[in-house]
C-alpha cells in the first residue's frame, strides 16, 4: 500500500520527482509544505505594569474591557459622522484583514523571493473594489460626476469593462511573473489571494450597501454581534463551565446560552430607542446643493407603532406573573431586530468557530496584534463577515421598498431627451389612472 508523505519543499530543488512522460510531477510525489512554527509572531506584551500585579485571567479581562470600550466609542463618533465616514471605515477595515490573510500565506510558504506576489496582490485587490464599488458610486455620486466631474464619467459608466480589462492585465503578469521549481507556492498563494478576496471584499460591499439602506439596520446588526461577544466573554468568565467547542476550549455552553438572551433583549428595545429618528432609518441620499448625504424621509410602516394581538400561550404567561396583557404596541422594526439578533447569537459564533479553526491550521493564536487584548482585526470581524451576507439577504428580501430619491437621482444622469420621454409616459400614465388633470 503506498503511503502519503510530507515533506518540506526547498527552494533550490525541483518540486517531486523525475517527470512522467508527459511532462507533469506525480501529484503523490510532490508534497505540502510543512508547519513546524507560527508563520506569524505571537501578540506582543501590552500589560501595563500596574495591572501585573493581577492574575492573567484578570488582566486580560481589564485589558479587553477597555479596549472594548475604545472601539464602541469610536464607533459611535463615526456613526455621527454619516455613511461616507462608515464606507471609508469598512474599506480601511477590509484593507487590514487583506493584510493579515494575506500575510499569513506569505510566510507559510516562506516565498520571500518570489516576484511580485504582494504588489499583485494589493493590485486584485484594487481592481476587485473597483469592480464591486462601481455601481454604488454611480448610483449615490452619479449627478456629482455628471455635473462637476465630467473628465471622470467614463470610469463610472464603463467600470465593468475596466476593471475586468485591469484585471487581465494583473493575470497575464501573473502568468509571466511564474518561476521554475516554484509553481506550486505560486499558484497555492495565487488561490489564497483570490479566496482573501472573496471573504473580505464581497463582505464589505453588501455592508455598504445595506449601510445606505439605512444605518439602523447596520447599526443593529454590529452591536448585536458586539454584546454577543461581550456577553458570552462575561458569562462564560463568571460561570462557565462546560465546554461548548473543541475548536475554540475557552468558549462555554453557559456563555453561549447567556449571550443568546442577552442579545435578544438588546436588540428588543435598542430597535425602539432607534426607530424614531429618520437619521438612522431613512435612506441615504446624495443632496446636490449641499454636497452631502442626506437622511430625510416619510418613515415607512416599518418605523411606525403597530398594535399586536399576543398568541394564548404569551396572554397565559404573563397571566401568571400577574399582568392582564392581550395586546401590546411595538415598532415592527423591533421584531426585525430580534431576527437579526438571534441570527447573531446562533449562527454569528461560528465565524469565529471557523476563524478558531483556520488559526489552529496555522499555528497561530492571532491574526496580528493591533488591537491589545484582542489579538488582529480580523480576529475581531470575523463574526461580521457572516452577518453582513446575512443582513443584506434579509434586507433586500424584507425590508428594502422603492426608493424615489433615488429614482429620481437615476433619471438626472439621463440625457435631456431620454428625461422628455420618461416625463410624457409618466404624464400619460397619471392622466388614464385619473391621478391628474391636463
Amino acid at each position: 500500500m503506498m503511503r502519503s508523505r510530507t515533506v518540506d519543499i526547498d527552494p533550490e530543488l525541483p518540486l517531486g520527482g523525475p517527470p512522467t512522460s508527459s511532462g507533469c510531477v506525480p501529484p503523490e510525489t510532490v508534497g505540502i509544505p510543512q508547519i513546524n512554527e507560527p508563520p506569524i509572531p505571537a501578540q506582543k506584551d501590552h500589560v501595563p505594569t500596574i495591572l501585573k500585579r493581577l492574575p492573567q485571567r484578570w488582566q486580560n479581562w481589564v485589558i479587553r474591557g477597555f479596549f472594548s470600550m475604545l472601539l464602541i466609542l469610536g464607533f459611535v463618533l463615526i456613526i455621527w459622522m454619516g455613511p461616507v465616514a462608515l464606507t471609508i471605515l469598512v474599506l480601511l477595515i477590509e484593507m487590514m484583514c487583506f493584510h493579515e490573510i494575506i500575510s499569513i500565506g506569505y510566510a507559510v510558504y516562506r516565498s520571500k523571493d518570489l516576484p511580485w506576489f504582494r504588489s499583485l496582490s494589493w493590485y486584485f485587490l484594487l481592481c476587485a473594489n473597483y469592480f464591486v464599488y462601481g455601481q454604488s458610486l454611480k448610483d449615490y455620486f452619479g449627478i456629482v460626476l455628471h455635473r462637476d466631474f465630467e473628465f471622470l464619467q467614463f470610469l463610472i459608466d464603463y467600470y465593468r469593462f475596466i476593471s475586468f480589462i485591469l484585471y487581465i492585465f494583473g493575470f497575464i503578469f501573473f502568468v509571466l511573473s511564474l518561476v521554475k521549481n516554484y509553481y506550486l507556492v505560486q499558484f497555492t498563494l495565487f488561490g489564497w489571494t483570490h479566496i482573501g478576496l472573496l471573504i473580505v471584499v464581497s463582505q464589505s460591499n453588501l455592508l455598504t450597501q445595506t449601510m445606505f439602506e439605512g444605518l439602523i439596520w447596520f447599526i443593529i446588526s454590529t452591536l448585536s454581534v458586539i454584546c454577543n461577544d461581550i456577553m458570552a466573554y462575561m458569562f462564560g468568565f463568571f460561570f462557565g463551565r462546560t465546554s461548548l467547542i473543541k475548536l475554540s476550549p475557552k468558549k462555554t455552553w453557559e456563555g453561549f446560552i447567556g449571550a443568546l438572551f442577552s442579545t435578544l433583549v438588546f436588540a428588543f428595545f435598542f430597535a425602539a430607542i432607534l426607530a424614531p429618528h429618520p437619521y438612522l432609518t431613512c435612506p441615504a441620499m446624495f443632496d446636490s446643493e449641499s454636497h452631502s448625504f442626506v437622511m430625510r424621509c416619510t418613515p415607512s410602516s416599518t418605523f411606525h407603532l403597530k398594535e399586536y394581538h399576543l398568541p394564548m400561550i404569551l396572554k397565559d404567561a404573563f397571566g401568571i406573573l400577574g399582568f392582564q396583557l392581550s395586546t401590546v404596541t411595538l415598532y415592527p422594526a423591533q421584531l426585525h431586530a430580534v431576527v437579526i439578533a438571534a441570527f447573531a447569537s446562533l449562527v454569528g459564533p461560528f465565524g469565529g468557530f471557523f476563524a478558531s479553526g483556520f488559526k489552529r491550521a496555522f499555528k497561530i493564536k492571532d491574526f496580528g496584534d493591533v488591537i491589545p487584548g484582542h489579538g488582529g482585526i480580523m480576529d475581531r470581524f470575523d463574526c461580521q463577515f457572516i452577518m453582513a451576507s446575512f443582513l443584506y439577504v434579509y434586507i433586500f428580501t424584507f425590508l428594502k421598498t422603492a426608493n424615489p430619491q433615488k429614482l429620481i437621482q437615476q433619471l438626472f444622469q439621463l440625457p435631456v431627451e431620454d428625461q422628455m420621454t420618461v416625463y410624457n409616459s409618466l404624464q400619460e400614465h397619471l392622466v388614464k389612472s385619473g391621478a391628474i388633470e391636463l
